[in-house]
């Protein structure tokens, strides 16, 4: 089974069952970029796993898109720009994004009333 490297993006065929990292230096580095908060950890759940899937196909696609339009007159450069990022907003209309907003804004709420209580209790 090949799995894509979490650190790096490279296809691989993992050594054991739920391997994550084509190798010790991705796995290391991987963690230690969590660890000083420069890298997103595990998505907590399905939604954000999804979310985060998405934002990395549409990084693919911008990627491809201005390899295409290179060299394009300026007007069909920008036509084709358009087009795409036309597509990557209906993924702003999107239920599970309200979702995962939501969710976020009830932890933060819960945070705050955390530090009131630890305040008031002083």
């Amino acid at each position: 089974m090949i799995v894509q490297c979490q650190k790096c993006g490279k296809d691989y065929e993992p050594k054991r069952r739920g391997g994550k990292f084509c190798s010790v230096s991705c796995r290391v580095v991987q963690h230690q970029l969590i660890k000083r908060g420069e890298a997103w950890g595990k998505p907590a759940s399905g939604d954000e796993r999804y979310l985060a899937d998405k934002l990395v196909a549409v990084g693919r696609s911008a990627t491809e898109a201005l390899v295409q339009v290179e060299g394009l007159p300026t007007a069909e450069a920008f036509s084709r720009l358009r087009a795409l990022v036309q597509g990557w907003a209906g993924v702003a209309n999107n239920s599970i994004i309200e979702k995962v907003q939501y969710n976020e804004q009830q932890e933060m709420n819960a945070q705050a009333t955390r530090m009131k209580r630890i305040k008031e209790s002083k």
